[in-house]
């Protein structure tokens, strides 16, 4: 089909409320006929009448080739004039009319969601979730103190930045074009050697505009994003875990490394308080995801920030967590499902919660092998009782893989993870219905 055909049916679905406007335009036409035929007087019409052949089959003819060519020639200057439209607003945009209007009445009324972690789990959620509503906002943990990100807070006194970059690409508009860029990682000289061209922005951002939270608007406009990221807090603080035998580890980085198992979590300061514009998003918000994500460097260290655990469960909107696909080395060995959702609850009343989403297929055995080595493996579901923590537990196909430093691992597939989300959810039913979610 041709694509300027396939853009007239876009306009044409439900929702877009294009129909009724097409209606009233075609209505009008006729009103303007019956003028202009009232006008010229019933001697012209019987002369026009007489002038064509007198036989029916012909007269049906031209009556079926005029209609066609009248009906092609309305919607083929509709299309034009749309485009001509959306040109004028938007003439560098490499995105046709079609998808600004659908975004824009479709993808603009979905519903809110706030979605919560850090890491490569949330981005996935967004990747997803960006097609099929703009109104998202993802709530970001600023406490990493490792790599690129780590290297920045100590040397010029800026939050981490990696985890919000990977979310706003996530986010993006041409995430594929511009993912390259803003990933690159310089080699030399030896200052900048390791960063990524993306955490630099944000650094320089943050200095200039005087605030991360300025920096984050500010490059949310320049990657033209659909939704919001938000960091969980703007302080500057630093995560404290108490291990099994009792001592203290104090930041990201060195607790991920320590084989010794991490029994309870805090902040080097307290109380830390949230970025109001997070607890203002969760009161709004029709659905609040929490997770995927690491246990206690993505999860946990946002529920640690003040407010934003009661907020969650004070919030009237549907809740959901989904969880992680695989143990993590020096965080989560050896712990189920269960165990997961026993830690998770020390932090937030899982209770308040309606649903938890769950893989139920095997990840690819080829793959497994390679997670051998790095003493990591699926996290195994034994949730026996059907509703632990009063939660409905989802089961769908949720593996996918993606390119990680180099080699192909298992993730979450964005689209399968949307897809269930928006079939399962009471929120995005409601939505497909043209009604607000009911608290």
């Amino acid at each position: 089909m041709n694509a300027n055909w396939r853009a007239v049916i876009r306009w044409l679905s439900p929702g877009m409320r294009v129909k009724r406007w097409i209606l009233v335009a075609l209505l009008s036409m006729g009103f303007v006929v019956v003028a202009i035929l009232y006008a010229i007087g019933t001697d012209i019409v019987r002369f026009v009448y007489r002038a064509l052949p007198s036989a029916h089959s012909i007269r049906y003819l031209i009556l079926a080739c005029a209609c066609a060519l009248g009906a092609f020639g309305f919607f083929f200057s509709l299309f034009r004039l749309m485009r001509s439209v959306a040109g004028g607003v938007a003439p560098d945009a490499r995105i046709r009319a079609s998808t600004m209007i659908y975004r824009t009445r479709r993808l603009n009324r979905g519903p809110r969601v706030v979605a919560i972690g850090g890491g490569t789990g949330l981005s996935t959620l967004l990747r997803g979730l960006k097609e099929e509503t703009s109104n998202l906002t993802a709530v970001v943990t600023v406490m990493d103190d490792g790599g690129s990100s780590g290297r920045l807070r100590e040397e010029i006194d800026v939050l981490p930045p990696g985890d919000v970059r990977n979310c706003l690409l996530a986010l993006a508009e041409d995430e594929t074009q511009l993912s390259d860029f803003f990933q690159y990682r310089f080699s030399s000289p030896q200052e900048l050697a390791g960063h990524s061209l993306g955490n630099l922005i944000l650094a320089g951002l943050e200095q200039a505009t005087g605030g991360f939270d300025r920096a984050i608007e500010a490059m949310s406009h320049f990657l033209n994003i659909r939704g919001r990221v938000l960091p969980a807090t703007l302080a500057k603080t630093n995560l404290v875990a108490t291990m099994e035998d009792g001592t203290r580890v104090e930041g990201e980085s060195r607790l991920v490394a320590d084989p010794r198992r991490i029994v309870t979590l805090s902040l080097t300061t307290s109380p830390v308080p949230a970025y109001e514009t997070v607890l203002a998003a969760l009161s709004e918000a029709d659905l609040i995801i929490l997770g995927p994500g690491s246990l206690f460097t993505s999860l946990i260290p946002n529920l640690l920030v003040e407010g934003i655990a009661a907020r969650i469960e004070e919030a009237a909107a549907e809740k959901l967590l989904i969880s992680n696909l695989m143990t993590q080395p020096g965080e989560t060995d050896g712990l189920t499902l269960s165990d997961h959702l026993s830690v998770l609850n020390e932090y937030v009343n899982l209770r308040r919660f309606d649903a938890i989403l769950v893989n139920e297929t095997e990840p690819d055995r080829g793959l497994l092998v390679g997670y051998i080595d790095e003493h990591a493996s699926p996290v195994v579901d034994d949730l026996a009782n059907p509703r632990p923590y009063g939660l409905d537990i989802l089961r769908a196909d949720l593996v996918g893989t993606a390119p990680w430093a180099g080699k192909q691992t298992i993730k979450h597939d964005p689209a399968k993870l949307a897809r269930v989300i928006v079939r399962q959810t009471q929120t995005f039913r409601s939505a497909r219905r043209g009604r607000r979610p009911t608290p």
